[in-house]
């Protein structure tokens, strides 16, 4: 009776150490199939934004393809038909395409 009392005290093997691995290395793996990924798309995202110059063609994340005939601090004027200009925010700037020609 004592022996079965003694086995049912005894901690579990492996102690608390594996989920502890478990969620370190689930966290380590996320990060480097996701997070990392992310950021560096981003960060290229913000370097072709930084980019844009007047002549540059474009496409908004609305869809509307364009040329930019001005640049200002936060914000693009686009040609996008003839005597057609909007304003469009940097941020809603999708793609920078390339000059066909």
């Amino acid at each position: 009776m004592e022996h079965l009392i003694s086995l049912a005290q005894q901690p579990a093997p492996g102690g608390g150490l594996t989920p502890i691995l478990f969620f370190i290395l689930l966290f380590a793996g996320m990060w480097f199939l996701i997070i990392a990924p992310q950021r560096k798309r981003q960060k290229q995202q913000e370097a072709m934004i930084k980019a844009l110059k007047t002549g540059d063609l474009i496409l908004t994340s609305g869809g509307i393809y364009g040329e930019i005939t001005n640049v200002k601090d936060d914000r693009l004027i686009v040609k996008i038909a003839d005597n057609v200009k909007v304003e469009v925010g940097r941020s809603f700037v999708a793609n920078k395409l390339e000059d066909p020609s």
